[in-house]
């Protein structure tokens, strides 16, 4: 673990993890489509994909992803995300550990896709995000992708303020060899534009 918080520890506490679920489990039983990121990735994945959930959760998108027939790795700092997501699928592989130091839990590179949604990287704990961004570019095969949602205003953050700007992230991918390949406003694929709430990017390793 880093000496620092992340700033998802200091919104909750680490005692988030049941709360949470129940949210979901509201919005799924009032209709709503809480498989959105899954199904944003599984459109530019091959079957049978390798894919790392980077702060997974209580596990709703990698949990869906592997009922589509992918595998899913899940990453998480709060233990209590974690014990809901071991509760709910036990056959799956959950871990324990701070992103920006993914190198330290063994894990086999060459994953198809990295995922970090649900406002990931601006609750990273501050001046981790860089480090962050280099540990899922080196987890990715050559020509993997990583996809990332976030709040670029408070109105889609969990904060006050923006902690990440989209030239701070675009900055550090292209510092750890990514490239930016596509870009939308919502995991349903609507266009994005300057100046909105919120940004789905798409960036890939190169191939060679």
């Amino acid at each position: 673990m880093t000496g620092q918080r992340d700033r998802w520890a200091e919104l909750t506490g680490g005692q988030a993890g049941e709360e949470y679920a129940q949210r979901f489990a509201r919005l799924a039983e009032s209709g709503q489509d809480i498989h959105g990121e899954a199904a944003f990735c599984a459109a530019l994945l091959k079957p049978a994909a390798r894919i790392l959930d980077a702060g997974c959760g209580t596990g709703r998108i990698a949990i869906r992803l592997a009922e589509l027939g992918h595998y899913c790795t899940g990453v998480d700092v709060d233990p209590s995300m974690l014990a809901v997501a071991r509760r709910d699928a036990p056959t799956q592989e959950w871990l324990l550990g701070d992103l920006a130091r993914l190198d330290a839990l063994g894990l086999n590179p060459g994953f198809d896709l990295a995922l970090a949604a649900g406002n990931v990287i601006p609750l990273l704990a501050p001046g981790t995000e860089p480090a962050v961004v280099r540990q899922l570019a080196a987890a990715l095969r050559p020509g993997g992708l990583l996809v990332t949602g976030m709040g670029l205003d408070a109105a889609h953050l969990p904060l006050p303020e923006p902690s990440v700007t989209l030239a701070e992230f675009d900055h550090w991918c292209a510092q750890s060899g990514l490239t930016l390949r596509q870009r939308y406003a919502t995991w349903s694929g609507d266009p994005y534009y300057q100046g909105c709430g919120y940004a789905v990017s798409v960036h890939s390793r190169p191939t060679t």
